[in-house]
């Protein structure tokens, strides 16, 4: 099974996770100011942009050897799972406008394709239950 159509994926997900987490580490209000919402706490979204950050290595990693590194991919969907998830329930309550979809599209919803086409030909090779219990 030759899963290398995927590096070019999993090495832009860590170039983007990089640079996305450092700006918003180094410049915190300036997406809210882009989205032209006001600015959440700072030190929290800090904090955002370190877990964001965090993924740039297993990225990497999942590039370099991806059926090895296969686990890292299914931690990395999981976030850009619940991201989504709860983005809609903000939403939903008032707690985060619209405008922050944006946030949503480029952290998560663009990359379901590869993240899911990868770990479906993983499933196929190796098994659902294998990939998931971590085998």
């Amino acid at each position: 099974m030759t899963l290398n159509k995927y590096r070019p994926w999993f090495y832009a997900a860590a170039l983007y996770n990089l640079l996305w987490g450092a700006l918003n580490i180094l410049f915190p209000a300036a997406l809210f100011g882009w989205i032209g919402m006001p600015p959440a706490d700072t030190a929290i979204w800090q904090v955002v942009g370190m877990f964001v950050l965090v993924y740039t290595p297993a990225y990497w990693w999942a590039a370099r050897d991806p059926e090895r590194h296969r686990h890292l991919i299914v931690i990395g969907l999981l976030g850009k799972l619940l991201g989504p998830l709860g983005f809609a329930w903000a939403l939903a309550a008032g707690r985060l406008p619209l405008a922050f979809s944006w946030v949503i599209l480029f952290n998560d919803l663009i990359w379901w394709p590869a993240f899911f086409g990868f770990l479906r030909e993983m499933a196929r090779g190796h098994g659902w239950k294998a990939l998931i219990t971590g085998q």
